[in-house]
C-alpha cells in the first residue's frame, strides 16, 4: 500500500512493511542505464543518482505520461485468486478494502518486502543488545558511540558499515561470504587482476575464492578506505553470541556490543496470491517463464515483473495477441536451462536465483516483442548509429529504434549518450 509512485525508492523513514531504501541510498547503476527508454534523465541529473533523484524521475515520468489518473494509492491488495470463469475468461479477482474482477494482473512488489533472518548462532537468544535487520534500516541515528557488528557483504552491508563507520564508536563487518569491490565504471583471470591491482582484497581480508564472475559485486568506493582507517573492521564467521560479546571462529571477540545489523538478504514470497501452488518457490528458486509467467496455465494473463519497462512490454504484447508463448513444455524447459547456466556460473546463494546477464536478457526480451535492434539493416541505413549501437553504452533507447512503439527521439539520444 503506497501513497505515491516510486516503490522501494519511495524513502519512508519509519519501519514499515513495505520495502525502502535507506536516506542515503544512491543508485548504483547509472541515469543512463536506469532510464525508461521513452524518457531521458535531466542533463542536469547526476549519473548516480540519490534515491530522492530518482523518486523525482518516477514521478515526472507517472506525470508526463498522465498516469496518476489510472492508479488506486493506499489501496492494500489482501488477496488475489482466479475468477470463477478464469478457465474461459483468464480474469483475477483482486480482494483489497472492496474486491473487483481485471482482465490481467500484474505483480509488481519486487523481492525486498520479506527480510531473510539467518539461523539463530549459539548463544543469540542471550543477547542483550538489539538485532536489527536492514529492512529496517534507514539512517545512523541512534547508533551514535554505539558499537556495532554489521553482518552481510553486499551493497546494503558495504553502505551500512560505512555509514556506522562515521557515527558509531566501531563497526566490525562480518561475512561468511567474501566479494570484489569493483569501481562503478567497470571475464577473466585478467579482470581479477585489475581489480587486485586496484584494490588489494587479501591485505584487507576479504579476498573471495570465487571467480571474479561468479557473484554479485559490491559496489563501494568508500569502504577501503573505513577498513584502512580502522573504523571498520572485518572479522570470519561468528561462532556464538553472548549476552554483550560476539565471538568469531578465529577467536576473536568483539566486546560490549550494542547492536547486530543483519544485511542478510530476502525471501521471494508472494503473499497475496491465494493460490500457493501457482508460484512455486523453494530456496528462492521461482518456477517463471522469462522470470515473468507462471508455469502450465490455461491463461497467460498473470505476469511477475522485475524489469519494469521491458518485461511489461512484453507482458502487454502476450496480452493484445500480438507475441504467442511457446508450449508449456518449452517454457519449462526455457526455465530449467536458465537455471542451469546460472547455477555454473554463480556461486550457489539465494541471492543468485534470479540473476541474469543484463544485456543478453534485454535482448532476449527484445527479441520476442520484435524491437531488438538490427544491425546489419541499421548499418545500411545510418552506420554512425549502427556504431553507436553495437559499441556504445547499451542504454534502453536501443530498443525504441525498431519494433513496436518507436520513438522519434532515440536516435538523437543514441547518438549523444556517450557524452551524457
Amino acid at each position: 500500500m503506497s501513497g505515491e509512485v516510486g516503490g522501494l525508492w519511495n524513502y519512508k523513514p519509519h519501519d514499515s512493511e513495505e520495502a525502502s531504501v535507506m536516506k542515503s541510498t544512491v543508485i548504483n547503476s547509472s541515469k543512463e542505464m536506469t532510464a525508461y527508454s521513452d524518457f531521458p534523465p535531466s542533463p542536469e541529473l547526476a549519473n548516480y543518482m540519490h534515491n530522492r533523484k530518482l523518486l523525482q524521475y518516477f514521478q515526472d515520468y507517472a506525470q508526463h505520461f498522465k498516469l496518476h489518473q489510472y492508479i488506486r494509492f493506499n489501496h492494500k491488495v489482501i488477496n488475489v485468486k482466479k475468477s470463477v470463469d478464469h478457465s474461459d475468461s483468464g480474469r483475477w479477482l483482486v480482494e483489497y478494502e472492496d474486491s473487483d474482477e481485471f482482465d490481467a494482473v500484474l505483480l509488481c512488489t519486487g523481492h525486498h518486502k520479506t527480510p531473510h533472518w539467518p539461523a539463530k548462532w549459539p548463544g543469540q537468544d542471550k543477547f542483550k543488545g538489539w538485532i536489527v535487520h536492514s529492512h529496517d534500516y534507514k539512517e545512523p541515528i541512534g547508533y551514535d558511540d554505539k558499537r556495532v557488528v554489521a553482518v552481510g557483504i553486499g551493497n546494503s552491508g558495504g553502505d551500512i558499515a560505512v555509514e556506522l563507520s562515521r557515527v558509531a564508536e566501531q563497526a566490525r563487518r562480518f561475512t561468511h561470504k567474501v566479494m570484489y569491490m569493483i569501481p562503478q565504471w567497470i571475464r577473466s583471470w585478467y579482470v581479477q587482476k585489475l581489480l587486485n591491482d586496484r584494490f588489494d582484497h587479501a591485505l584487507y581480508g576479504i579476498q573471495p575464492k570465487h571467480d571474479v564472475f561468479s557473484s554479485h559485486f559490491t559496489q563501494n568506493d568508500e569502504l577501503p578506505m573505513r577498513i584502512a582507517s580502522g573504523t571498520v573492521i572485518v572479522k570470519p564467521n561468528i561462532e556464538r553470541v553472548t549476552e554483550h560479546d560476539v565471538h568469531f571462529n578465529d577467536g576473536s571477540i568483539a566486546k560490549n556490543i550494542d547492536y547486530i545489523v543483519l544485511s542478510t538478504g530476502y525471501e521471494i514470497t508472494f503473499p497475496i496470491v491465494d493460490d500457493k501452488n501457482l508460484i512455486n518457490v523453494k530456496d528462492n528458486q521461482v518456477d517463471l517463464y522469462k522470470y515473468m509467467f507462471p508455469l502450465d496455465q490455461i491463461h497467460n494473463t498473470l505476469a511477475v515483473i522485475g524489469l519494469i519497462q521491458m518485461q511489461a512490454r512484453v507482458f502487454f504484447s502476450v496480452l493484445a495477441g500480438e507475441t504467442k508463448l511457446p508450449t508449456a513444455a518449452e517454457m519449462r524447459n526455457d526455465m530449467l536451462l536458465k537455471r542451469e547456466k546460472m547455477r555454473k556460473q554463480y556461486v550457489a546463494s539465494s541471492r543468485h536465483t534470479i540473476q541474469v546477464d543484463y544485456i543478453a536478457f534485454l535482448d532476449e526480451l527484445a527479441t520476442m516483442i520484435g524491437c531488438r535492434p538490427r544491425f546489419f539493416p541499421l548499418l545500411l541505413k545510418d552506420p554512425a548509429l549502427a556504431v553507436a549501437c553495437a559499441f556504445g553504452p547499451c542504454a534502453p533507447y536501443v530498443y525504441r529504434i525498431n519494433g513496436p512503439h518507436q520513438w522519434e527521439g532515440t536516435l538523437f539520444l543514441i547518438s549523444l549518450n556517450i557524452f551524457r
